[in-house]
This record gives C-alpha cells, sequence and structure tokens, in this order.
C-alpha cells in the first residue's frame, strides 16, 4: 500500500498533477475537493461542512488503508504555521502506517503570477465548482497566502520519501513524470 500526500498552495496544481500521476499508476486519486464539492451546497462553508468533510475523508482513508488497493493520492493545502494541520497530516500518516503503507511526501511550489493563472482554468473550473466565482476565489487565494505559510521551510519536511518540486514551468504531466521515476510509483 501506498499513500502519495500532494500539497502546496491553492492552485498550484495538486489536483492536476495527482489525475495525471493516477494515469501513470495504480494509485486512486482523492482530491481534497471531492469532499468539499460535496458538502458545501448543502452547508456553505460552515462548520459543519468542514466536521463532514473530514469524517468522510477519515472513513475513506479507513477503508482504503483497509483495501487490497494498491494504495491513494490525497491533496491537501498545508497551513504551516497551523499545528491543527500537523496533527492532522500525522493521523493521516499514521493510519495508513498501521496498515504497512509507505508515505510519500510532494510538494509543489509555484510563482503567485502562475497559479493566478491557473485559478481561472477551464480544467478547475470544471472539477471545483466552489471555485467557479473566480473573483472571490483569487481574493481567497491571496489573502490566505498572507494569513498562512502554505509551504515548507528548508528542511522542516523530515519524512524519508519527500521531494520539494517548483513546477511554475512544468506541465502537470511533466510533474508526475518526476514523482513516478523519484518514488519508483
Amino acid at each position: 500500500m501506498k499513500f502519495v500526500l500532494i500539497f502546496g498552495p491553492q492552485a498550484v496544481g495538486k489536483m492536476t498533477v495527482g489525475q495525471e500521476l493516477q494515469k501513470k499508476t495504480d494509485l486512486k486519486l482523492f482530491h481534497n475537493h471531492m469532499t468539499i464539492e460535496l458538502l458545501e451546497p448543502f452547508f456553505g462553508f460552515s462548520t459543519e461542512m468542514w466536521k463532514l468533510s473530514d469524517l468522510f475523508r477519515r472513513e475513506i482513508f479507513k477503508a482504503v488503508s483497509e483495501s487490497k488497493q494498491e494504495g491513494l493520492i490525497f491533496t491537501y493545502v498545508w497551513a504551516f504555521d497551523q499545528q491543527g494541520d500537523w496533527d492532522y497530516i500525522d493521523s493521516i500518516c499514521e493510519l495508513f502506517e498501521s496498515k504497512g503503507a509507505t508515505i510519500y511526501f510532494v510538494e509543489l511550489a509555484s510563482e503567485i503570477e502562475e497559479r493566478l493563472e491557473r485559478n481561472k482554468s477551464s480544467h478547475r473550473l470544471e472539477h471545483k465548482p466552489t471555485k467557479r466565482n473566480v473573483d472571490l476565489s483569487e481574493k481567497e487565494l491571496k489573502a490566505t497566502m498572507k494569513i498562512h505559510r502554505l509551504n515548507s521551510l528548508e528542511g522542516e519536511i523530515k519524512r524519508e520519501h519527500y521531494i520539494k518540486l517548483t513546477n511554475t514551468t512544468l506541465s502537470a504531466e511533466e510533474t508526475a513524470e518526476i514523482i513516478k521515476g523519484r518514488f519508483n510509483l
């Protein structure tokens, strides 16, 4: 079993890279917006929505970790300045590791100008209806990067299987190929 965590700021390309990695491996993609898009129409971006999203994700992680599947790719916006995010990532990794899974960390970084362009791409908007108000989404993207640190500092990630890629000029396919090769997926 393999658990690949792709993390980085909004619109860095996590989902799109995950989709390409899924095509190149036997791993299934579970991108973070899958639960958000399911629940937001019922609850908005409320405490209840996030509570249910966490619950659904946890149950999916548990079921996959106990299955005979090759593994899972999960995407996440990790606020490195929030202990709760560190704890959340640790709990997911512990769940998979307790079942013998190998954990792979993939951090993506990209220039803000490129992220702003990706934020309004038709591919992103097709898969993430809550991002279709591009003006609001862009404001949130800019505000979040002022409030939280969404990429790690040098040496902060201490996992054995870890790669940080600046994918500003890389296609999702090229990025996925680098990840696949680096971790022999």
